[in-house]
């Protein structure tokens, strides 16, 4: 500490020693100046004024209500700040110096409407929001008043007549019997009648040559049957490997007619491992290797190996002395038998059919239907097992009867709901008035693995 700061520290001692009061005051120099301290009776720091309207009022009394006025109003303010109880009046924001009043504002702009213009919340079918067409500007014009014609009626045309769920569309004044005879009249009869004759006739003839002839119309239909199929499921956006399915298709029948069914398993598995490399050798994961390997085994499955048991009944021909009519004899009355099915079910169905097996699938094939199927079944069966050389017993007509009649229609449904699921009404159209061939012999493909194995139990040979 400076010389100078201690010696007033001195002098202050001084002072307060003596019987003289010492001054409160202390002078720093320079630096800080004279300071000065308040006695123990000065006056009080902060003081009031003694004006009753100067002073605030104690905080015991009631609030006035009263808001203090900090900035009187200006007349010469465009936008002067409101006291309490005055309103505010119009701000010029365009710019210009020209004061607006808000006793006289400007007149509204005029704007053009724009035509045809919709506007939310209206109703453009208004008549009053329409434009005036030239007909009924010249009435106006002549001081006639038309009533506004409107316009025509939209309507929206389905092609073949179909609605958007696929079928065609019902009237509510058709009656069930109307609707029957449309079912029955849509299928061109005299044209599947007489190529129902045909290939019964080819049928008939293939049979009295002998087994090879018949296997030869067996691997006809399933080959025309598993083009059929690949060529509609590459149409519905499934890209199966057409060759590899075809030829797996008309392999399993060869196979099984010239070795036997040990070896069905090695013509699915090299079916397999060719369908895999197939999609091995393709250039990226975009070919969908798996539906569409699976799409190519279904096919090859559903039609290769269900037909490939009718490869094997004729096979049974070929077992040795005495059994040279076995294998048609039973072929032969699998297919009456499934001819008669599907026949007695379309008529009876048509003509009584009310309550459907399985709307979704197909609302034609009816529980009526499937009773009359199952009595011309049984009906036709035993009719041809008393011109048989080996089903002799009415229990082995009855049982291959009864199986044709529950198995045929299955088939006849998986079918259908394949093509349901593909969106297309027949596999083909090979056969006027039948389809393809797949949509004739699909009972059939059902039929045949379960009448082999019934054969094999029942050993009508033995009888």
């Amino acid at each position: 500490m400076s010389d100078d700061t201690n010696d007033i520290f001195a002098n202050n001692d001084d002072s307060t020693q003596g019987d003289k009061p010492s001054d409160p005051s202390l002078d720093f120099g320079d630096e800080f100046g004279l300071v000065k301290f308040a006695d123990d009776d000065s006056a009080p720091a902060i003081s009031f004024s003694d004006s009753p309207a100067d002073q605030l009022p104690h905080w015991t009394q009631a609030p006035t209500g009263e808001i203090p006025k900090f900035i009187e109003t200006a007349e010469d303010t465009i936008s002067p700040t409101p006291s309490y109880g005055s309103s505010r009046s119009n701000v010029n924001v365009s710019g210009s110096t020209r004061r607006i009043e808000p006793n006289n504002p400007p007149a509204p702009v005029p704007r053009d409407q724009r035509e045809n213009r919709i506007s939310i919340g209206t109703d453009p079918t208004d008549e009053r929001s329409r434009p005036n067409s030239p007909v009924s500007s010249q009435s106006q014009a002549s001081g006639n008043n038309p009533k506004p014609a409107r316009p025509a009626q939209v309507t929206r045309t389905r092609p073949s007549g179909r609605s958007d769920s696929g079928t065609g569309p019902r009237s509510p004044q058709r009656s069930r019997s109307n609707a029957r005879q449309d079912s029955a009249s849509g299928r061109d009869l005299p044209t599947a009648t007489a190529v129902g004759a045909l290939l019964g006739a080819v049928y008939i003839a293939a049979t009295i040559f002998g087994p090879v002839a018949v296997m030869v119309l067996l691997i006809l239909a399933l080959g025309l049957a598993s083009f059929e199929f690949f060529t509609q499921t590459s149409s519905a956006n499934y890209q199966p490997a057409m060759i590899v399915g075809i030829t797996g298709c008309i392999a399993a029948p060869l196979a099984a007619y010239w070795i036997g069914d040990a070896a069905l398993p090695l013509v699915f598995v090299f079916s397999f491992i060719a369908g895999a490399i197939s999609f091995i050798g393709t250039s990226s994961v975009d070919s969908g290797s798996v539906p569409n390997l699976g799409i190519t085994m279904l096919g090859i499955i559903w039609i290769g190996l269900f037909g490939s048991f009718g490869a094997l009944i004729l096979r049974l021909s070929n077992s040795g002395p005495g059994f040279e009519n076995v294998g048609t004899d039973t072929l032969f009355l699998v297919v009456v038998g499934v001819i008669a099915n599907d026949v007695a079910a379309f008529f009876v169905g048509a003509a009584t059919g009310r309550t459907p097996l399985r709307s979704w699938i197909s609302p034609s094939k009816t529980m009526e239907g499937f009773v009359g199927g199952a009595i011309g079944t049984f009906v036709v069966v035993i009719m041809v097992g008393l011109q048989s050389g080996t089903w002799t017993k009415l229990s082995q007509w009855l049982i291959i009867a009864f199986v044709i009649s529950i198995i045929g229609p299955l088939g006849d449904l998986t079918e259908s709901m394949f093509k349901r699921n593909l969106d297309i009404k027949d596999f083909g159209t090979l056969l006027r008035g039948h389809g393809g061939a797949l949509d004739r012999f699909d009972s059939m493909l059902f039929v045949l693995p379960v009448v082999y194995y019934v054969t094999l139990v029942l050993t009508p040979w033995a009888s």
